[in-house]
């Protein structure tokens, strides 16, 4: 029996270098970077003082809209995804949200609360996951299956590759796959503990580099990106232009350790494996691929190592991206953004530069896209993303080709 085919069907973006599909990607292809000074909290002593906070955004206080700057993200993303979407259909929309550390301000609050009300304690960091995606659901009119997850760096493309089971399982006809997240205080502390962030270069400010053999860290940033699903019965039944079809997804977790994958990345093999089978396609099928590429020393090799060996001596000719230099790492915003812009590459046929790559490190030897974007026939572009603890995900997105309803 063949398997329902699933499409996107719209796409929504806030981030760091601007609001909208079509003002992401023109800023992704121009090399812009959207990293600067932050300005959202006080940083004290903190060395790592750079970010790619989303400007231009109304934030309005939890205490006044009910919603945490993150799932105000995931609202504005998720809107523009749906436009054009019946009012009327909304109602069976389900929603499946991804993030690392969610309603952050929220838990930092309470926290912060002392001591914790009498009667209740401190709640759970679940619980508040859990009203994030009830609270989106709820300002967007949803009325469908609720889910939140959360796989670190690898969220966003482990929402994709949900929503696109619960399609084929016939238990929904349309999704929302959004990762999203926002920087706050705690989550920064907790960021900078981990010593994977740049620091300034000789007096100038901190970049991401990936790839480059001066490399020297990743810097984390906020936003949302989100992808509508729709079987083809569904999109077809409102005449919904069909930008993509999702080929194939995977997500999965060797455990190997805590903050970094194994050295020879055997998780990455598998789940860029296990997508290419959910797509019934091999190695010579992909044309393109928007890598993790975080322009830390560790992750850059293993990446690189793990496509050399999924996809052999085709490893060195296969174009490249890593949109962090641009970007940075947006935690469970980042794969759904670099879903976003591989949807954006198959429909103009055009590949970004990776922002600040100047020195190709021999050992990602890697035929990454720099100095320039570049325009390229493709017709299949596989997204890899990766997280701390094992979590890894894979989404493999192509060409449309319309199919008829029931297949």
């Amino acid at each position: 029996m063949t398997r329902k085919a699933v499409y996107v069907t719209g796409m929504g973006v806030v981030s760091c270098l601007g609001t909208g599909v079509p003002a992401f990607y023109e800023a992704l292809c121009a090399g812009r970077c959207g990293l600067g000074p932050i300005t959202r909290f006080d940083l004290q002593k903190n060395p790592y003082n750079v970010s790619g906070e989303v400007k231009g955004f109304d934030l309005s206080p939890f205490e006044e809209c009910g919603l945490s700057a993150g799932a105000q993200f995931a609202v504005q993303a998720a809107a523009q995804a749906l436009e054009g979407f019946p009012h009327g259909r909304l109602s069976s929309v389900a929603l499946v949200l991804a993030t690392n550390f969610g309603p952050a301000e929220v838990f930092e609050r309470e926290l912060a609360a002392a001591p914790a009300p009498a009667g209740r304690g401190y709640p759970l960091a679940g619980g508040f996951f859990a009203e994030d995606v009830r609270r989106v659901a709820d300002r967007l009119g949803l009325g469908g299956l609720l889910v939140s997850i959360s796989l670190s760096c690898a969220s966003g493309g482990a929402a994709i590759a949900y929503a696109l089971d619960l399609i084929r399982a016939g238990r929904a006809d349309a999704v929302l796959a959004c990762g999203y997240d926002s920087l706050q205080r705690m989550s920064w502390a907790g960021l900078s503990a981990l010593r994977v962030m740049a620091l300034p270069e000789d007096g100038a400010p901190a970049v991401v580099r990936p790839f480059d053999v001066e490399r020297a860290g990743t810097i984390f940033s906020e936003g949302a990106g989100c992808l509508l699903l729709e079987s083809a019965e569904s999109a077809a039944g409102r005449g919904a232009g069909l930008l993509a079809e999702v080929a194939g997804a995977a997500a999965n977790n060797n455990a190997y350790h805590m903050t970094h994958a194994d050295e020879g990345g055997q998780g990455t093999c598998a789940v860029i494996r296990m997508a290419l089978g959910d797509a019934g396609l091999s190695p010579d099928g992909v044309d393109q691929i928007y890598a993790h590429g975080t322009g830390t020393k560790l992750n850059d090799v293993i990446e690189s190592r793990a496509l050399h060996t999924v996809f052999g001596e085709r490893a060195a000719r296969i174009p490249v991206v890593s949109v962090k230099g641009a970007l940075g790492h947006a935690m469970g915003a980042a794969s759904s953004l670099e879903a976003v812009a591989a949807v954006m590459t198959l429909r103009t046929g055009v590949v970004p530069p990776t922002v600040n790559l100047r020195d190709l490190d021999p050992e990602c030897a890697l035929d990454v896209v720099r100095g320039a974007p570049r325009t390229v026939d493709v017709t299949t572009v596989l997204s890899n993303s990766a997280g701390i603890g094992g979590a890894n995900a894979a989404v493999i997105v192509r060409r449309p080709i319309p199919s008829s309803p029931g297949q």
